[in-house]
């Protein structure tokens, strides 16, 4: 597994995305997983990667949290969280997708 942050300079949102995916990922047991920061710094990058606004968590290069909606603008991202819309999920969201994806794995690898 490998986790991409997609995040735009000056996002105010970028250091905190990065402290819950490690917290999300020490929570799931699932230390030692590679965390990238990637700076999309222009219309041509977003448009090129799964670019939501910033920040976006792509895992294994997909969108942890697929709203439907790309964009090729430097913007911010917002999240719904159970306590409204925020620039950031939770991380209990985060580990929420994190088990999803490490389950639906083991499953397909116990598969016959």
């Amino acid at each position: 597994m490998r986790i991409e942050i997609l995040h735009i300079a000056g996002c105010p949102h970028t250091a905190g995305a990065g402290q819950r995916v490690h917290e999300a990922l020490s929570d799931a047991a699932l230390d030692g997983v590679e965390v990238a920061f990637t700076l999309v710094s222009s219309s041509a990058d977003a448009a090129r990667a799964s670019f939501s606004g910033s920040p976006t968590i792509l895992i294994d290069g997909i969108d942890a949290f697929p709203s439907g909606t790309r964009t090729a603008e430097l913007a911010c991202r917002v999240y719904p969280t159970p306590a409204g819309l925020s620039g950031l999920p939770t991380v209990a969201q985060i580990v929420e997708v994190l088990e999803r994806l490490t389950h639906g794995k083991t499953q397909a690898t116990a598969a016959p």
